[in-house]
């Protein structure tokens, strides 16, 4: 590949949730990670791990650092968060999962609260990171 040229690779892995639409778990181009949104399901059953805000928090925190571990990554990597909820009053359970998950430097964040997630669940939450180097 020449120098300056774009890449980009389609990750896969059986450690997060399958795609069930025209897109990939993840993507790698030009040194990041774009993941997508992934949701409280756990991979080995295909369910939906639990009903509350705290094991849904978890799962998908779970989910994203399998996508970034398959990516050449990892959750100390994250620049910059999206997070779902379908429930603002869910954010302070929401907030204290999440920050076992970035005990130092923080990504940037945002948070909104939506109409409906897939499935009912509560929390969806989508990462751009650096590829490790």
């Amino acid at each position: 590949m020449t120098s300056g040229q774009a890449t980009k690779e389609v990750i896969q892995t059986d450690h997060a949730p399958q795609a069930i639409g025209p897109y990939s778990q993840a993507i790698v181009a030009n040194g990041m990670v774009y993941t997508a949104g992934q949701i409280p399901i756990d991979p080995q059953t295909g369910q939906v791990a639990g009903s509350d805000i705290v094991v849904q928090a978890e799962q998908v925190m779970n989910n994203l650092s399998a996508l970034l571990d398959a990516s050449g990554s990892s959750l100390s990597h994250v620049v910059k968060t999206t997070c779902f909820l379908a429930n603002l009053d869910d954010f302070p359970a929401f907030n204290e999962v999440y920050g076992r998950s970035f005990p130092s430097a923080p990504p940037a964040r945002s948070t909104v609260q939506v109409a409906k997630l897939p499935l009912g669940v509560l929390v969806e939450v989508e990462c751009v990171a650096l590829v490790k180097g």
